[in-house]
């Protein structure tokens, strides 16, 4: 049997990051089972999920942590739960960028008790103006008894006020 360990890491983005992660991981017998990884401004951040056997998971630990010495600080935590979640609700978001668009939509959803499950967001240029376009996708966990009608209604109240679309799917 074997039990989680998820770590996140930063560091300067250069070849060989993942390589050497990966190794760490094989190295103590660990398989990859899932990660989000990208270059943001020259730094290459991340978060993994791996499966160890008990006995390694501290060495384990302990070998990615040492990590530093090649200039990545990594955090990392065992965890019992390996259960995955399947809301079946998407948000998306887009509309011109502007301060407070993130803050104003997950203040709405934690007020719910709506979990983030996951969430990309970018910038990218309008087609036609070339002007700054924020754009969010994100995956929410639902509790049972929220009601979607007055979800929707949140949002789009929030849609409204920021001058974005907000769409639930």
């Amino acid at each position: 049997m074997s039990q989680s360990v998820v770590f996140t890491f930063i560091g300067r983005d250069q070849p060989g990051l993942v390589e050497k992660l990966a190794s760490t991981v094989a190295d103590h017998g660990g398989n990859w089972l899932e990660s989000r990884m990208s270059q943001l401004s020259g730094q290459f951040a991340g978060v993994v999920r791996v499966a160890v056997a008990p006995e390694s998971q501290e060495g384990l630990r302990q070998a990615l942590e040492g990590l530093a010495s090649h200039g990545l600080t990594i955090v990392s935590h065992a965890s019992d739960d390996d259960s995955t979640s399947d809301s079946g609700l998407f948000l998306h978001i887009v509309g011109n960028d502007r301060p407070g668009i993130v803050r104003e939509v997950s203040r709405a959803l934690a007020r719910q008790q709506i979990n983030v499950v996951d969430m990309h967001t970018e910038i990218t240029s309008a087609p036609m103006t070339g002007d700054p376009l924020f754009e969010a996708s994100a995956e929410i966990q639902v509790p049972e008894g929220v009601d979607r009608d007055e979800l929707e209604d949140t949002l789009e109240a929030i849609s409204e006020q920021l001058g974005v679309e907000i769409d639930l799917k």
